[in-house]
């Protein structure tokens, strides 16, 4: 039996970790760190290896999907959850209960062409997504596979311009 493949959105701020920091990292991979919360976790533990990613670039001007990544490792403890000095130590959280995970994202490709947030509320097919809810924050969030294939068909009809 084949296993379903699901889609989702993470959000980085370009300044802080951007698409083009992923294609450089080693193995064009990285850990998902930092996510701080529940539901957003409850998400990222969902994960499955294969499971594809709109890479979207928060506070950026304009904020944009720029890219695709790939889910390759499944969700494991966030170790800067522990860690008295990282920004995302959390006190309460402790080894033998971690409340806090990640997951290994690899680089795909970069869009030739952001898909900026503004062209995306214009989309009909895209009305319903979370990312467009008003008062969305949530920076990992599922997409609905009618979503995701409106989004890579517009990005293909951008790049061909």
């Amino acid at each position: 039996m084949a296993v379903e493949r699901h889609y989702w959105l993470m959000k980085s701020e370009p300044d802080v970790f951007s698409i083009d920091d992923l294609a450089r990292s080693p193995k064009k991979t990285t850990a998902w760190d930092g996510v701080r919360n529940y539901q957003a976790r409850n998400y990222m533990r969902a994960m499955k290896v294969g499971d594809q990613v709109l890479f979207y670039h928060s506070n950026a001007n304009p904020p944009s999907v720029v890219g695709i990544a790939e889910v390759v490792r499944t969700a494991y403890p966030d170790a800067t959850q522990f860690d008295k000095r990282d920004v995302h130590y959390d006190p309460a959280s402790r080894p033998d209960q971690p409340r806090w995970d990640l997951v290994d994202i690899r680089f795909v490709r970069k869009f030739t062409v952001p898909m900026a947030l503004d062209l995306l509320r214009g989309r009909v097919g895209l009305k319903g997504m979370e990312l467009l809810r008003k008062g969305s924050r949530l920076s990992v969030q599922p997409v609905r596979v009618a979503e995701w294939n409106d989004i890579l068909q517009l990005e293909r009809g951008q790049a061909g311009k």
